[in-house]
């Protein structure tokens, strides 16, 4: 298959998975704080995060997320979808430094307006570096083929 043909829904059945990898950054964070607008000192001030819970800046939840994006974009699937839905639960921080490996595996196949709407459910998990869960969840996808 090219980089460019479309994911065809016949081509996954349950079980099917696939993972990224990233170590996450200040850099990281501090991009993140400026394309969203997410400036809570627990993330961006040294000085602050020090005196909270954790006691050192953790990373935005969400950041696990957009690597659970990635792989359902282009590592489990590719051009031919559109990721539609996520529930996410942050179980564990993500610190500057950890290694996250978001892992998406096909749950279940389903359509909808008498098969025209194609649609694959995964489960969503994001470990660190430990092999500890920081973030679980569901996506799904919209298969446009």
């Amino acid at each position: 298959m090219s980089d460019l043909e479309p994911v065809k829904f016949d081509d996954y059945k349950v079980g099917d998975s696939a993972s990224f990898t990233k170590t996450i950054t200040e850099e990281d964070v501090m991009k993140f704080a400026e394309i969203s607008g997410d400036y809570n000192p627990i993330h961006v001030n040294p000085e602050f995060a020090k005196t909270q819970l954790f006691g050192k800046q953790v990373a935005h939840g969400v950041i696990s997320v957009g690597l659970i994006s990635a792989v359902l974009g282009t590592k489990l699937f590719g051009p031919g979808i559109l990721y539609g839905e996520q529930s996410a639960r942050f179980i564990k921080p993500v610190y500057f430094g950890d290694t996250l490996t978001a892992k998406a595996t096909v749950k279940e196949k389903f359509t909808k307006k008498d098969g025209k709407l194609k649609f694959i459910r995964c489960q969503t998990e994001v470990f660190n570096q430990n092999d500890e869960l920081v973030t679980d969840g569901e996506g799904v996808v919209l298969v446009l083929n």
